[in-house]
C-alpha cells in the first residue's frame, strides 16, 4: 500500500536522539598544554566507557578525554539504540569465527551487558533503558528454519506465525525468535550520562578538540590539538569509523553509511493497530536487514537495509543525507505496517559505522604499548563498546585477563585492499546479497568465496 502524499515532506536531518531540549551545552575545547596519566581520544561510547572505567579502577589517575566535535555527534547519537549482549555480531558470526570459545564470549557478553545496566543504575543515567529484549522476524519462508534452529541451540524462544503476529501485527511476519539479551536505550542520553558520570569522578572532558596527531617523546605520548596538547603516559583511541591516528590500523576499517527514519508519535489507536505491547526491538532476518523500535514517546525508528560505502572511504557530513535511501526505507516501512498508512516521518538521518571484515571489534597496541585502540564494531557497538574499552585498559596495563585471552583480542581481521578494489568488492557484495535475498538466501559463488576467505559478509 502506498501512503497518501509524501511522508518525508517535512523531515529534519537531525537524528531524532539529538533533536531535543535536553541536549547539553558543549564542554570547552582544550586550551593550553597539560600532562595526564591517560588521554582518551573520542567522545563516543568507546571513549566515554574507557574514561569512566579508568577512573573507577584508579581514582588517583588523571584522565583527559578529547572529542573532535561534540559528545554523541557521531555513531553514538545516530544508532537505533539496540544494546545487545553479543560481542561477536550475533551467534552465527561468532560460531563461524570463534567456534572453540564461542560460549565463553557469550558469557563475557552477558556479563558485560549486566555491568552496563548496573552502571546506568549506579550513576542514575536517564537513558530510557527498557529490558524488552529483541524479536528477530522471518519475512521469507527460508528464514523460518534458521530461526527454529537458533531456538533449538538455546538462542531464544521460537514463535510461529500466529504467535509472532500476536506480538507485533505485520502481514510480512512468518515466524519470530525472541531473545532477552538486548535492552533498548536512548543512544544520545546514554553518552551524555556517561560523560556526566566520568566528570563526577574527575575526568576532564573537552569537546571541539580534534586531535591532529600523536608523537612519542621519551616515556610519554604527546597528543596535539589546534589549541593545545597533552603529554600522557598512556593513550586510548576510540575513533572507530574515522581514520585511526595509528596509520597501520586504517586498512582494517572502512566507513559504511547506515540510514534511519523516525515517525511522528503514534496515537493510541495507531499503536493498538500494530500491537507491540512488549516494546521489543525488532530486526528482520534478510541479508540486507531492517531494524526498528519504539521510542519513549511512541515514535518508530526504522533503519538499516541500504548500507552505502563511498569510494575512497568517503566520510563527510553531506553523506548523512540520501534521499533515495529514505524513500526506500519509507516504502519498506509501509509494507511492514500498511495499517499505518498516512503516518509521517519527522526525522531522516544517516551516519557512518566502522565496518571490519569479521563484523566484530578488534584491538591492539602501538607506540611500545603506550597507545591502545579498539575499532570495527560494525554497527553493534552500543553494548560491545564497553567491553572494548575494558580491553584497551587491560592492554595499556600490560595485563593478561580473560578478555585479552580471547580471539577477539589475540587475532586481527583481514584488512581491506586499496582502492579501487575495496569499492569494487563492496559493490559486488551488495549486489550478491540482494540476489541472495531474492533467491531464498542462496549465496552465489562470490559470497561463498568470501566465506572461505573469512570475510563472510551477510549484511
Amino acid at each position: 500500500m502506498l501512503t497518501t502524499g509524501d511522508p518525508l515532506a517535512a523531515t529534519s536531518g537531525t537524528p531524532v536522539w539529538l533533536d531535543g531540549p535536553d541536549r547539553p551545552d558543549p564542554r570547552p575545547a582544550l586550551d593550553g598544554d597539560f600532562r595526564s596519566d591517560l588521554v582518551v581520544v573520542g567522545g563516543g561510547y568507546t571513549g566515554l566507557w574507557t574514561a569512566l572505567l579508568a577512573k573507577e579502577a584508579d581514582p588517583s589517575r588523571t584522565v583527559i578525554l578529547l572529542e573532535a566535535e561534540t559528545l554523541a555527534w557521531a555513531a553514538s547519537g545516530r544508532n537505533g539504540g539496540f544494546c545487545e549482549a553479543s560481542l561477536t555480531h550475533g551467534p552465527a558470526n561468532g560460531l563461524s569465527r570463534f567456534p572453540d570459545e564461542f560460549e565463553e564470549l557469550e558469557r563475557l557478553g552477558r556479563r558485560n551487558l549486566h555491568e552496563l545496566q548496573d552502571a546506568v543504575d549506579r550513576y542514575g543515567i536517564d537513558c530510557e533503558l527498557e529490558p524488552s529484549g529483541q524479536l528477530n522476524v522471518a519475512t521469507e519462508p527460508y528464514q523460518v528454519a534458521d530461526l527454529r534452529a537458533e531456538a533449538q541451540r538455546g538462542g531464544g524462544r521460537f514463535l510461529d506465525r500466529d504467535e509472532v503476529r500476536a506480538e507485533v501485527a505485520s502481514p510480512t511476519y512468518l515466524a519470530g525468535l525472541w531473545s532477552p539479551d538486548t535492552v533498548m536505550i536512548h543512544p544520545a542520553k546514554l553518552a551524555w550520562g556517561l560523560a556526566d558520570a566520568a566528570e563526577s569522578l574527575g575526568v576532564q572532558v573537552h569537546e571541539h578538540s580534534r586531535v591532529a596527531g600523536l608523537r612519542r617523546r621519551g616515556d610519554v605520548i604527546e597528543v596535539s590539538t589546534r589549541a593545545g596538547s597533552v603529554c600522557a603516559r598512556r593513550v586510548a583511541l576510540g575513533t572507530n569509523a574515522f581514520p585511526s591516528l595509528v596509520r597501520r590500523v586504517r586498512p582494517f576499517v572502512v566507513p559504511v553509511y547506515d540510514y534511519a527514519l523516525a515517525t511522528e508519535p503514534l496515537t493510541s489507536e495507531q499503536l493498538a493497530s500494530i500491537g507491540w505491547r512488549n516494546r521489543q526491538g525488532i530486526g528482520d532476518s534478510a541479508n540486507q536487514f531492517h531494524y526498528y523500535r519504539l521510542t519513549a514517546d511512541n515514535r518508530i525508528v526504522f533503519g538499516g537495509y541500504d548500507a552505502i560505502y563511498h569510494f575512497r572511504r568517503g566520510l563527510r557530513p553531506s553523506l548523512d543525507q540520501r534521499r533515495a535511501t529514505f524513500e526506500l526505507l519509507s516504502a519498506h516501512f509501509f509494507q511492514t505496517f500498511p495499517q499505518l498508512d498516512g503516518l509521517r516521518f519527522t526525522h531522516a538521518w544517516g551516519g557512518a559505522i566502522d565496518l571490519c571484515s569479521r563484523f566484530c571489534a578488534f584491538s591492539g597496541t602501538s607506540h611500545g604499548g603506550r597507545v591502545a585502540y579498539t575499532a570495527g564494531y560494525t554497527g553493534l557497538g552500543v553494548g560491545a563498546s564497553r567491553f572494548g574499552a575494558a580491553v584497551m585498559l587491560d592492554l595499556l596495563a600490560g595485563a593478561e585477563t580473560e578478555r585479552t585471552r580471547t580471539g577477539l583480542v589475540e587475532t586481527m581481521p583481514i584488512p581491506f585492499p586499496p582502492e579501487p578494489f575495496t569499492w569494487l568488492g563492496v559493490t559486488a557484495t551488495r549486489a550478491a546479497l540482494k540476489a541472495a535475498d531474492r533467491n531464498q538466501g542462496r549465496r552465489n559463488l562470490w559470497l561463498r568465496t568470501l566465506d572461505r576467505l573469512g570475510l563472510g559478509f551477510d549484511s
